[in-house]
């Protein structure tokens, strides 16, 4: 199975920029969708999609034009769960799941706290909270991957300048302490299982050409639980593809 993380930052704004020429030619078999900024019925090329055989399952913010997750799969999933019961998060689109018969797929759109302290506390209480819906779940889809924007670097290794973004929402402190503990509860970050280099990014600022220059942040991620571990092939990050300021991750399962 061939899964693709996108944060496509307005759907439609990628599909004005031939995204769906670049769906055909990378093929996956399901693409986790985030910030997708729209409601289905404000699209016109739905028909293109289920004619590259893919159904396709939106869950948007019921804000309009905000936030928002999705999942294209050319697979038939035997359940889609939307949202995780928290009416906060549910109301805001973010977590949309689903099974198949060998493994579920999550779609997570991870809150920014980079618009100020109020949102830094919405972040902070989603990781609470994410955690504990996490830890539930595993007992019931032990083999699950959870593909999206975390936005979250994790290790120094992961943002171009670590010194000066010390304080910046994305790399504080205690973000990173969740997502050490959240490793360690039995998940493998599956683009660091193959690739341990530096300088690989999924984000890059529209400011100062910042994508040009590399100066970037991975905060996409392919998260795999421990009983997929050996089911792992391959994992790349597609930063050719340039239909928003995040670029997609790939990952290969032999499932």
């Amino acid at each position: 199975m061939k899964i693709i993380t996108y944060n496509v930052n307005g759907i439609r704004s990628a599909l004005s920029k031939d995204w769906l020429t670049w769906l055909q030619a990378a093929d996956p078999d399901v693409v986790c969708l985030q910030e997708i900024k729209a409601h289905p019925e404000q699209l016109t090329d739905l028909g293109l999609l289920e004619r590259l055989g893919y159904e396709h399952y939106w869950y948007p913010a019921q804000k309009k034009g905000y936030s928002g997750t999705a999942i294209l799969t050319k697979h038939t999933p035997k359940h889609v769960e939307y949202g995780c019961g928290h009416c906060d998060y549910d109301f805001e689109g973010r977590i949309l799941r689903a099974d198949f018969e060998n493994v579920s797929v999550m779609s997570t759109y991870f809150p920014s706290g980079s618009s100020g302290d109020l949102r830094q506390v919405f972040k902070y209480r989603f990781l609470d909270d994410f955690q504990q819906y996490i830890d539930k779940l595993e007992n019931e889809h032990p083999r699950l991957v959870i593909s999206g924007d975390f936005n979250i670097c994790h290790k120094a290794i992961d943002i171009h300048n670590p010194k000066s973004n010390a304080n910046s929402s994305g790399f504080l402190p205690q973000e990173r302490e969740w997502m050490e503990n959240f490793v360690n509860t039995g998940f493998i970050d599956s683009f660091r299982y193959f690739n341990e280099d530096p300088h690989h990014y999924t984000w890059w600022s529209f400011r100062a050409g910042a994508r040009k220059k590399n100066l970037g942040w991975r905060i996409d991620y392919n998260m795999v639980s421990k009983d997929l571990e050996p089911h792992l092939e391959r994992s790349k990050i597609l930063c050719d593809a340039v239909h928003s300021d995040h670029c997609p991750v790939l990952l290969e399962l032999s499932v």
